[in-house]
């Protein structure tokens, strides 16, 4: 009985690792991006090039001197991006995750193994700015209603 469950769990396990988009596959190629924010990007996250997944975040750190997160990006050997391709974060759902977008850019060169995203774009936080259109921060409606209203009490009151 023991073997039985163990032969299922390998099965499953196989299983599970063919269908959820791991590759074993090695040769691909690891670029860097550079983001303000990585929101909840995490390695193994998903890399796609017009939807189509070319690679994976292999790691993220932040680099000590312009505290910028640093996500290295294992790219597919088949797919050359353009050095002037832009890279961003984009949300999966609303629930969480992300991912890593790029746009190809229309350089004649390709960005080199260990070569950089220039461009990029990090997570945008959601929450934050619901918050801020239900809960405007700033004083432009009180200055903008007590500076009309001070005009208006300056001014001598004419009659005919």
């Amino acid at each position: 009985m023991g073997v039985v469950v163990l032969a299922l769990a390998a099965g499953f396990l196989i299983y599970s690792l063919s269908v959820g988009g791991v590759h074993m596959k090695s040769g691909n190629y690891e670029i860097n991006a550079k983001f303000g924010e990585a929101g909840s990007l995490a390695p193994g996250a998903a890399v796609s090039v017009a939807g189509v997944k070319v690679g994976t975040v292999s790691q993220i750190t932040l680099e000590p001197k312009t505290f910028l997160a640093v996500a290295k990006l294992s790219i597919d050997p088949t797919v050359k991006l353009p050095s002037d391709s832009t890279a961003k974060i984009t949300s999966d759902s609303l629930l969480g995750g992300a991912h890593v977008s790029i746009a190809p850019g229309a350089a004649m060169d390709d960005i080199k193994p260990g070569g950089q995203i220039e461009n990029t774009q990090g997570a945008v936080d959601i929450f934050g700015l619901i918050g801020s259109v239900i809960r405007p921060q700033g004083g432009s409606d009180a200055t903008a209603s007590s500076d009309s209203a001070a005009p208006a009490a300056s001014q001598p009151a004419v009659s005919y």
